[in-house]
């Protein structure tokens, strides 16, 4: 287990007719790789998460409880493969582009509970929460059915609390270490899937 990318991103506007109510919203769902495999320089990582990343709506994402978002380089290609074919063009995504702070590798929302902790290099994290998709990352996607796609194919990533703050860098290696395991991130999500699809709740 691997940690492939560290990323951080600014608010911009970000465009799309995704929404009935938006055509422009603020957004830094947008992320650019700043430490990987190919130039691993060594990022500093606060409570807040990394230092330099903004969030636009900080009741929904960032502070404490959501500082680092983790996605597993594992599903890109099931995105790159959905959205070309949805979108008609040729996708081949960068890390980060899921909006994730952490990319990694060797670890997947059915083998991460809730409680866990997560060492990272010399850092400590606990797991938080799954990811809630929004009408923004359909924008950012640029295809409106992508929040729905990663709540049915459960690949939605998690939120990290930060335990040990310092630097890190890409190529570290990931530990976990077992909390309650009373509930996955997969079990989280499956949940939250089930409730969208009984009030009908799709952006």
């Amino acid at each position: 287990m691997k940690l492939l990318s560290i990323s951080a991103g600014k608010v911009a506007p970000l465009f799309g007719n995704h929404h009935p109510d938006y055509k422009s919203v603020a957004s830094a769902i947008r992320k650019k790789s700043i430490s990987n495999l190919q130039n691993p320089t060594a990022v500093e990582i606060t409570n807040l998460g990394v230092a330099g990343d903004e969030q636009a709506d900080l009741s929904v994402h960032g502070g404490i409880e959501k500082a680092i978002y983790v996605y597993p380089a594992e599903h890109y290609s099931f995105w790159n493969e959905l959205l070309a074919r949805e979108t008609k063009r040729p996708t081949s995504l960068e890390y980060g582009d899921i909006g994730e702070n952490f990319t990694i590798e060797g670890l997947v929302e059915t083998d991460v509970f809730v409680g866990d902790k997560l060492l990272i290099g010399e850092l400590e994290f606990v797991v938080v929460k799954l990811r809630e998709p929004c009408f923004k990352f359909n924008a950012a996607m640029a295809y409106k059915g992508a929040s729905k796609a990663m709540l049915q194919s459960g690949y939605s990533g998690w939120y990290l609390r930060v335990l040990k703050t310092g630097q890190l860098q890409a190529g570290a290696s990931i530990t976990v270490i077992p909390g309650s395991r009373n509930t996955s991130i997969a079990q989280q999500n499956h949940n939250l899937l089930k409730s969208r699809n009984q009030k009908d709740l799709w952006e």
